[in-house]
Formats: structure tokens, C-alpha cells, sequence
């Protein structure tokens, strides 16, 4: 991708060579040198960094190579701007972030200029789902800015804003953010984490640790509170990618009480169960409303003994969410003070679901023991959990000895010989068991409240869940691209006011679908930003922008879930042509 500036071409001696094809010449940068040894002689290794001015010889158009090749050169602030602008996403955004009084509560902390990149950058990761720096200023070409004079900073003036933020900055804001929050209602803390990638092993917040996908990393742990009843996301915090996320949580609880939370409960993932915990949570008054995993043996101890009792009683029965549910009252453990209250759960496609698995599983590990019978074979330990393996123990595979490693001047004893596998035998009684427990899971509250309550609450985690998909699928943000621990955290900054604005949009639209007869596709965000920005300024012979074509129905429909109707879009289209003409 080449960008939209132009550049000095680099004094570096025997390294610049030129090519043309038709009517462009491309500069090209050599950056090393491999010898072939079968030809005998030096290959050069280039790559294509710019092309070449047609009216200025001494200056390129730059692409990302050139960024790669040469990082230090600052790069030019743009001065021309796309003759079509699209406005009808950066409309949206700019509603919500009046709402919310972003621009005032960042301006009590960042200098006046510095408001408008940063909120530039949150819109910037929201409609092109992307963080990268050295993309913003393709997406500041051809959209409206809250910059002052709607400026189009460079990407080397971004990364000096992310490297210079004070982190001081992100730490008020939250205080402010949170102090505007109702902390007299009762609501439900949602609390969960991801994990995010970044190579720069260097920075502090980084460690080796294992990752959802149980992949072993350099990453750091991202973790937010959200707000169920309000639908908002209140705070976050990072930590190092060592720590889990059951030790964790005692820390936000001490957060949530530093941000004078009192009249809360906690809704959390069943990663987050233990009892120095719950006796956290019960220590500063907090109750909680907690998953558990299905496999567990108090689980399967609760199901089976109640197994039979409500799955089919329509006294039982919860149509919002195709369950049944019971409630039952037990200690979890035998040093609890007071009993908790345990939902138990059963749903007939989950059950299907699950015994579907559970079959299939069991069938793909039956037809790999068979591919290995009479072979030396040792399998992995999971294996015995279904199956009793039979070996022929006189049966052995002798294996050469190691040779002796003359530099450390040892002899490594033979390796372990592997032994004869003849056959094996289904463990039955496990395998009835575990198609016993599908379709069933558990809640447990810490106060009392009917089945219905409690996984009407959990339930209402769901939109906490959506928050991380967005932020690592929809805001570009699933691996961080620094070299520092200020440019991390002022990218990470950036990107919970991002995930504040974009779950307002999502929110706006889930609300107005429900009230539509049908139910169009492009009543989601992604669907939203696409139809959005086709509504664009086209800029006139006279240099002026102005409102290119109507808006169309679909376009409308959008709109109105944020309360928006056309002569509003309109009106604020007049506005940014006059911003843009008078450079305020």
C-alpha cells in the first residue's frame, strides 16, 4: 500500500536502484546480500520502497517498506484530503461521544489538541477495525476528524502521541468515567479476560504464559468490569500474562471498591471459581452469581442426585431460554458459614449437543487404539480416562543406544523401549456417566432468588462476552504492534473508549431490531459502518463539500436507532463543509 505522501529518496549510498515499468519507476532499497554457492556469485536482495516523482527526481511516494527500512524519518502531515467524504459513521460516533461528554472529560487531562487525535484513533479502530499507525492516515483521508481543523496527522505523529501520553491520563479518565456512573442502584458487575499477543517481549507487562487457545506465549492479560444492567463497560486493568485469572479477581474487587461501588454483585465465568474467592467476595459484602464447570465432581454430584426431578415438570420450565431449572440450597464447602443456592439447569439441544460430542469423541479415539494394535506404541495419559490398554509386557522393542557426544564426553544410557499394545477395552461406566451429564449446568448465587432470576443475570454477561469479541475481532486489537510500555499503554487506552463507543452502537441497534417486523442483516455494527459510510461529501469544483445523493431506506432505518433522522445528517454535513473551509 502506498501512501497518500511524498518523501525524500534516501541518501544511502550502493543501496537505491531504480526500475520502471511503463510509465511509473519504482525505487527499490537493497537490504542484504546473499553469496549462491552453486553459481558463485552475491544475489542482492531487494525490496520496492516508494515510486519515483514524476516532477521532483529527489522524492517517492513511500509504502510500508519504506516505513520498515527506514522508522525514523517523520513523515509529513497530510494537506489534501479525498474529494468524497464518507461522514455517515463518524455522524454516529460524534452523537455518542457528545452523549457521553467524552471530548470534555479528556480535555481536563489531555491538551486541547491531543482530544481530538485521540478520539480520532477510537473512531479510526472502530470503522476499520484496525490499530495500526501507519494506516491511520488512508482512514483521516477520506473521513471527517474531530481534530482541530479536521487536521490529518501523520502515522510518525501518532506514534510520538501514543509514545508521550502521560499514563496518568487513562487512570483519571477512569476515575472521572466512573464517578459519573450511578453508584447508588443495584446492578451486576460482569468481570472477564482475554489475552493479547504482543512480540515486544521487552515490555513489562509482557510474560511467557498460556493463552486461551492453551497456546504457550509472550502475551499480557486484558481484563474489563462491565456493567449489565446499563449495558457499559466501566473499568480495565492489565496485568502480566503469568498471572491467572482466579488470582486476578481480587484485585478488581479492590478496584470496584476504590471506585465506591457498594450496591453490586458479580457475574463471573465459571474460570473464576475457588473458595478464597468466594470468601473474598463475601468478606467485602459483594454477592455473586458464578458458573461452574459441567465436569466438576460437586456438579455431578448436585445432577445426579436430582437427575429426573424437574427435566420434564413444567413447573420447572423457563421458555426465555429453553431450559428447565431448579434451585436447591448447599454448602459448597464444609467451613462455609451459610449454604449457597445452586441452579440446576438442563436443556434438551444442549443435552443433544453434547452426547453428539461425547460419541463422536469416543469414536475417533476407538479407531485410532485399533490403528495401533500389535505396534510398539506408548499413548498420552488421557487416553486411560476411557479405555483400559493391554500390553504384551514380554514384548519389547529394543532401541539403539545414543552416541557418545565427544564434546561433553558422555555416553546417554538406551532409550526407553516401548511396549506391545494387543488390545484394549472400553471403560463403560465412565462413558454412560459422562453421556449421563449432558445438558446440565449449574449456577450458583450467593443470595437467594429463583432459577429464572439467576440465569436471566448470567445471561446478562452475554453482552460482556460480545465486548471482547469486537474488541479483538471488530477493533483490530487481538495482538498489540509497539516497541514500548507508553505507546502500550496509551494504545490500550484507546482502545476501552473505542469499546465504550462502539458498544453504545451496538446497543442502539440490538434495541431498535427488536422493534422491526423483519429482521434485516444490517442491523449489526460491522453491517452498520458499511452502509454508513456510503453516505458521503463530494467535494465541487469550487473546492466546497457538499451532500452528495440521498439517503437511502436502509440507510434510515440505521439512523433512527440512534435517533438520527436525515435532515439531521444534513445539517451536520453543512457543518464539516464549513469547519473544513474555515480549518477551526
Amino acid at each position: 500500500m502506498y501512501l497518500d505522501a511524498m518523501v525524500k529518496i534516501p541518501d544511502a549510498p550502493g543501496k537505491i536502484t531504480y526500475r520502471t515499468k511503463g510509465n511509473t519507476t519504482y525505487v527499490e532499497y537493497e537490504y542484504g546480500r546473499v553469496y549462491d554457492k552453486e553459481r558463485q556469485f552475491t544475489i542482492a536482495n531487494r525490496k520496492t520502497i516508494g515510486k519515483r516523482s514524476g516532477t521532483d527526481l529527489s522524492m517517492m511516494q513511500p509504502n510500508e517498506n519504506y516505513m520498515k527500512f527506514f522508522p525514523d524519518v517523520e513523515m509529513p502531515d497530510r494537506t489534501e484530503r479525498s474529494c468524497g467524504l464518507q461522514i455517515g459513521t463518524w455522524v454516529v460516533i460524534r452523537k455518542i461521544v457528545n452523549d457521553y461528554n467524552l471530548p470534555e472529560i479528556l480535555g481536563r487531562y489531555l491538551p486541547g489538541k491531543d482530544v481530538g487525535l485521540f478520539l480520532d484513533l477510537a473512531a479510526y479502530s472502530i470503522v476499520e477495525e484496525d490499530n495500526r499507525a501507519q494506516h491511520y492516515p488512508n482512514y483521516a483521508f477520506k473521513h471527517p476528524l474531530f481534530a482541530q481543523g479536521m487536521r490529518i496527522y501523520s502515522d510518525s505523529r501518532v506514534s510520538d502521541f501514543l509514545k508521550t501520553m502521560d499514563e496518568g491520563v487513562s487512570a483519571s479518565f477512569l476515575n472521572a468515567w466512573n464517578e459519573g456512573r450511578n453508584h447508588r442502584e443495584r446492578i451486576y458487575f460482569s468481570y472477564d479476560s482475554t489475552d493479547k499477543k504482543c512480540q515486544a517481549g521487552d515490555l513489562r507487562v509482557v510474560e511467557t504464559g498460556h493463552s486461551k487457545s492453551g497456546e504457550e506465549t509472550s502475551i499480557f492479560n486484558y481484563a474489563i468490569a462491565y456493567d449489565t444492567h446499563n449495558q457499559e463497560p466501566l473499568f480495565y486493568e492489565v496485568y502480566p500474562g503469568s498471572i491467572n485469572d482466579v488470582s486476578q479477581l481480587q484485585c478488581m474487587v479492590d478496584k470496584s471498591v476504590g471506585y465506591g461501588y457498594k450496591q453490586i454483585g458479580f457475574v463471573l465465568d465459571r474460570g473464576y471459581f475457588s473458595k478464597e474467592n468466594i470468601d473474598y467476595l463475601e468478606a467485602n459484602k459483594y454477592s455473586f452469581v458464578m458458573m461452574l464447570k459441567g465436569k466438576a465432581d460437586l456438579v455431578q454430584q448436585w445432577v445426579l442426585e436430582n437427575k429426573g426431578s424437574f427435566e420434564e415438570k413444567r413447573l420447572y420450565n423457563i421458555p426465555a431460554y429453553e431450559v428447565y431449572g431448579k434451585t436447591i440450597e448447599k454448602k459448597l464447602f464444609a467451613t462455609d458459614r451459610k449454604p449457597r443456592y445452586i441452579h440446576l439447569y438442563h436443556s434438551v439441544d444442549l443435552e443433544a449437543n453434547e452426547k453428539r460430542d461425547v460419541e463422536k469423541k469416543i469414536n475417533q479415539l476407538t479407531s485410532f487404539l485399533n490403528s495401533h494394535i500389535n505396534q510398539f506404541k506408548e499413548f498420552r495419559p488421557g487416553l486411560e480416562q476411557y479405555f483400559l490398554l493391554h500390553y504384551d509386557e514380554k514384548a519389547k522393542k529394543k532401541e539403539p543406544k545414543k552416541k557418545r557426544d565427544p564434546l561433553k564426553g558422555e555416553t546417554n544410557e538406551q532409550e526407553k523401549a516401548e511396549r506391545k499394545f494387543v488390545f484394549f477395552e472400553e471403560k463403560a461406566a465412565v462413558i454412560e456417566l459422562e453421556l449421563a451429564l449432558c445438558g446440565y449446568f449449574v449456577i450458583i448465587t450467593s443470595e437467594k432468588m429463583t432459577a429464572k432470576e439467576a440465569i436471566e443475570i448470567y445471561k446478562g454477561r452475554d453482552a460482556s462476552e460480545k465486548l471482547f469479541l469486537s474488541d479483538k475481532t471488530f477493533l483490530g486489537n487481538h495482538c498489540l504492534r509497539v516497541d514500548s510500555d507508553e505507546s502500550a499503554a496509551s494504545k490500550i487506552f484507546i482502545e476501552f473508549v473505542a469499546l465504550i463507543i462502539r458498544n453504545r452502537m451496538y446497543n442502539y441497534l440490538k434495541e431498535e431490531k427488536k422493534k422491526l417486523d423483519k429482521k434485516p442483516n444490517f442491523m449489526t455494527v460491522p453491517a452498520a459502518i458499511r452502509e454508513l459510510d456510503k453516505i458521503e461529501m463530494a467535494r465541487q469544483l469550487d473546492g466546497v463539500y457538499r451532500f452528495d445523493h440521498a439517503i437511502t431506506a436502509t440507510q434510515k432505518t440505521i439512523l433512527k436507532a440512534f435517533g438520527m433522522t436525515d435532515s439531521y445528517v444534513k445539517h451536520i454535513a453543512k457543518e464539516i463543509s464549513l469547519k473544513l473551509q474555515s480549518g477551526i
